[in-house]
């Protein structure tokens, strides 16, 4: 499969629908993609299937604030970087890349950096969604753990976290994001492309691609059924956003925690008051103060008369919005990681709601 110019829009629309209100502003990755395929550079997605079982696969990504990012522009070599770093420590060529997360900037722009780069590029990523933490990576909730990975920032530092626990990585990570302005690129230890499908998410740019061009085939303002069929998923509530609350949240790892919030907003239909708890993402819905939705299923935020997708820190009181649930990537209904996304991963005392 190749991404064509034509594609952009759709595939920008379906990674922001699976940031689950999180993942960052997909406007400059988008621009950076379509610029390219217009150029006549098409990328090439392969079903891990397709990639030789012992090709190398790096995952790649952007970390750290991605509102920085859109700020403090790449210099162009911040990749090129991270993935040499990760392969002189290695030991190991890349023969293709990977996101580590679908949902957001990062479902756009490895592709981007695959094409540059001259690499293949797998149908995969490491979250399936939009997630906050390096330690609540696929590869992390496997066991296989995220060491060594390498980050390299638009000032030019590159660094090689070469060992360690997934929580020291993801603290020694955000050390170093809090000291180089904000944001780097990230990339970890090749995958064996024939292990991608133990602890990887499979299928993800192409389902994100077949999401946005259902999204965008339903039009502006679709009724609720054109909604849902679209997203195969369901609308929880149509109404306008009353209040929106935030404050600091709880640390991870010894790190000052993500800010959460809480957004309230009365359903047309029936009056009833659907209240969110945020995050970086959307992780609970309570319809009249009884769970009727949470992450590992992804809960989106979309702009009533356009269908874009709101984000976390982008939703304010007075917008006519729907809030919509698509149901989570296969991988994190697995008993064995399902932890790792729950709502207690986040520090909500709640059970997981509405999995199979």
């Amino acid at each position: 499969m190749r991404i064509t110019a034509g594609d952009v829009a759709a595939l920008e629309r379906g990674v922001a629908l699976l940031g689950s209100g999180g993942g960052g502003d997909t406007v400059t990755a988008a621009v950076l993609l379509r610029r390219l395929t217009e150029g006549g550079r098409e990328p090439e997605v392969s079903a891990i299937g397709e990639l030789a079982p012992d090709a190398r696969v790096v995952p790649v990504g952007v970390v750290g604030a991605t509102a920085a990012f859109t700020e403090k522009l790449p210099g162009g070599d911040e990749f090129a970087a991270a993935v040499a770093a990760v392969e002189r420590w290695t030991g190991e060529r890349a023969d293709a890349l990977m996101s580590i997360e679908i949902g957001g900037l990062n479902g756009l722009l490895p592709l981007v950096v695959a094409e540059q780069l001259g690499l293949a590029y797998a149908d995969a990523d490491l979250s399936g969604r939009g997630l906050p933490r390096l330690d609540q990576f696929s590869v992390a909730a496997t066991g296989r753990g995220i060491a060594p990975a390498a980050l390299a920032e638009p000032g030019g530092q590159v660094v090689v976290l070469a060992a360690g626990s997934d929580a020291v990585i993801e603290r020694g990570t955000r050390a170093f994001l809090a000291g180089s302005g904000g944001w780097a690129a990230f990339a970890l230890a090749p995958l064996p492309a024939g292990e991608l499908a133990a602890c990887a998410v499979p299928g993800t740019t192409s389902g994100a691609l077949a999401l946005g061009r259902r999204v965008l085939a339903a039009g502006e303002s679709p009724g609720r059924a054109a909604l849902e069929a679209a997203l195969a998923g369901s609308v929880l509530a149509r109404g306008r956003v009353l209040e929106v609350t935030r404050h600091v949240g709880p640390g991870q790892h010894g790190s000052p925690g993500f800010g959460r919030g809480s957004v309230t907003l009365a359903d047309h239909r029936d009056g009833a008051l659907l209240r969110l708890e945020m995050e970086n993402e959307y992780l609970l819905a309570l319809r009249d103060g009884a769970p009727v939705a949470s992450t590992p299923d992804v809960l989106s935020v979309l702009d009533h008369r356009t269908g874009v997708p709101v984000s976390c820190d982008a939703i304010r009181a007075g917008v006519e919005v729907d809030v919509v649930r698509l149901a989570a990537a296969p991988f994190w209904t697995d008993p064995r990681w399902l932890p790792v996304v729950r709502p207690r991963a986040y520090g909500i005392d709640c059970d997981p709601v509405g999995l199979p």
